[in-house]
């Protein structure tokens, strides 16, 4: 293959120019921002793209057009390494540098440096797949970043209209044929089947749980969940899709999804639910789900990621038990969104190590990589379950002195095929809920009664610049603006299990104040009064933040 064409991405570079005066940051999820705003950047990713498949002598990288829980009118682009990883951070600064060059000669200039600075090989072949979600500027989108596929003379594949995680599953699969770590058929339907057959196996003779609502955002994971279901039969799983109009423009996420039930801790617009049904909400692309219930008094009652992490971590602690198979460790990793309770639960309770990193998948996942089994799972729903190469070898080639212990390696197999390792995934960590249920006949009430949560709020400040807001100890603590956390800490004391902290977001042009406190009403107040201390003393804007809800 012939080396890299500098003259002809200038030319093609051309047609993609860099707006002035805007300049873009890489985050937790890769570039987001409004999406009129992105054609250069998802031209340049394209290269990028290109640039890390070489590096990584022609293994196949993924780019996923789409901006998750955001608003419709915004979009995003991110990389996905070769085994569903996030692009590694050593490579963001140069991401941000190439969506950052002004001119197109800046841009080769950029090109070069990433060139020399990981010793590219650039006659090697470049391998990309894609896809986007449902948001009306993907199209668009797909084709500034084709342009930029072929300015660097990458092999592509166009892999549609799919969830971020489906996308995650297919590269790794792409990636992993004819090894040992080998993770299934890189094709849609290999993940449906891959899935619906390790449920089958996980909930062989349990009777099936009630029906389950779904609240899909008007995003793809409507199309998505209903294809998965039809792979599998309604005696052993009934899934009722609700909110799945993916044409009407202005219905993404809007009052509805993982994202709004969890900040808003309400019933999504669209549902409405009895005492003693149960229902989940899946965000815009699909990687995140909470579940929630009506209680017999007819109050709403949210299970989310800390829930369902901690459902995860007990279940398969007990597997890993009855199986005979305690020499495997299994951890929990937590953010600091994680609700005390919960982090309480697990280390005192259940006596699981409990890890706590900065908010982002890559902390995350890096993090769950250091048990045999880790189980993560943000507060807002994304979440997954790691197997070590160690763990899956082994649970593959244990057979039980007993019937029991038999059934439950059995049962540990099937879990290790119906969790998408790669990312979490709002599909795959509803099987996995309703396998548990199944599993253990209990209802999500039950489920709920292992620990209360503290009352707790998050709330979103408007700011002038996120970026003046410096964090440490795993984003718990602020760093800049100097003396703010001091104030905080002082409006902490006033409340019976107070607890609150500031970080700017990875993905929108906030900054988040999370708050729990004994009663709802102390922790409304005392995220309220952060919130108003924030926008007062660190550049906020577009409206203080209500002191009531």
């Amino acid at each position: 293959m012939a080396s890299i064409n500098y003259d002809k991405i200038k030319t093609d570079a051309a047609q993609h120019p860099k707006p002035q005066d805007i300049k873009y940051t890489h985050g937790t999820a890769g570039f987001r921002m409004k999406a009129d705003l992105l054609d250069s950047v998802v031209y340049r990713v394209g290269i990028l793209a290109g640039l890390r498949s070489k590096k990584l002598d022609g293994k196949v990288i993924g780019v996923m057009i789409t901006a998750s829980h955001n608003r419709e009118i915004d979009n995003g682009v991110k990389l996905v390494d070769p085994y569903g990883e996030m692009l590694h951070q050593s490579w963001e600064g140069y991401a941000a540098q190439l969506a950052n060059a002004q001119t197109e000669d800046e841009l080769v200039e950029v090109i070069k440096i990433i060139v020399k600075e990981f010793d590219i090989d650039e006659t090697m072949t470049s391998k990309v797949i894609y896809a986007r979600d449902t948001r009306p500027s993907g199209p668009a989108l797909v084709m500034a970043l084709e342009d930029g596929l072929r300015s660097i003379g990458a092999e592509i594949n166009d892999f549609g209209i799919k969830t971020t995680p489906q996308l995650h599953y297919v590269t790794c699969c792409l990636n992993t044929q004819g090894t040992e770590k080998s993770y299934g058929e890189p094709t849609e339907a290999g993940y449906y089947k891959k899935l619906a057959n390790a449920y089958r196996r996980a909930v062989e003779g349990k009777s099936r749980p009630s029906p389950l609502y779904v609240d899909s955002a008007n995003g793809v994971g409507a199309i998505k969940l209903k294809e998965l279901t039809n792979y599998i039969d309604k005696d052993i799983l009934e899934v009722i899709v609700l909110n799945d109009d993916i044409k009407t423009q202005g219905k993404l996420n809007h009052l509805c999804g993982a994202d709004y039930v969890k900040t808003n801790q309400r019933l999504p617009l669209g549902l409405n639910i009895k005492a003693g049904e149960r229902a989940a909400s899946l965000d815009g692309d699909a990687d995140r789900i909470v579940y929630y219930f009506i209680d017999d008094d007819g109050t709403f009652k949210l299970f989310d990621g800390d829930k369902i992490g901690s459902l995860a971590g007990s279940f398969i602690i007990d597997l890993v038990k009855a199986a005979g198979l305690e020499g495997i460790n299994v951890g929990v990793v937590q953010t600091a969104y994680a609700n005390g309770s919960s982090t309480h639960y697990l280390e005192k309770v259940m006596k699981v190590p409990v890890s706590c990193v900065p908010t982002g998948v890559k902390y995350l996942h890096h993090e769950a990589e250091k048990f045999d089994i880790g189980v993560y799972f943000e507060a807002n729903g994304h979440g997954t379950i790691l197997f070590s190469l160690t763990a899956t070898k082994l649970i593959r080639s244990s057979k039980g002195e007993t019937p029991e212990q038999e059934d439950a390696i059995e049962r540990l197999r099937a879990l290790m095929e119906l969790i998408n390792q790669t990312v979490g995934d709002a599909l795959s960590d509803l099987l996995l809920v309703e396998a548990i249920l199944a599993n253990r006949q209990w209802t999500l009430k039950r489920c709920n009664e292992a620990y209360k949560d503290l009352p707790n709020r998050l709330v979103k400040v408007i700011v002038t610049d996120r970026h003046i807001f410096k964090t440490t100890n795993a984003e718990r603590t602020l760093v800049e603006p100097a003396g703010l956390q001091g104030k905080i800490d002082a409006l902490v004391k006033k409340y019976k299990d107070g607890r609150s902290f500031v970080r700017p977001s990875g993905t929108e042009d906030v900054v988040r104040v999370y708050a729990e406190a004994a009663t709802q009403k102390e922790c409304d107040e005392l995220a309220y009064s952060v919130a108003g201390l924030v926008y007062d003393e660190a550049g906020g804007t577009g409206g203080r933040p209500d002191e009531f809800l």
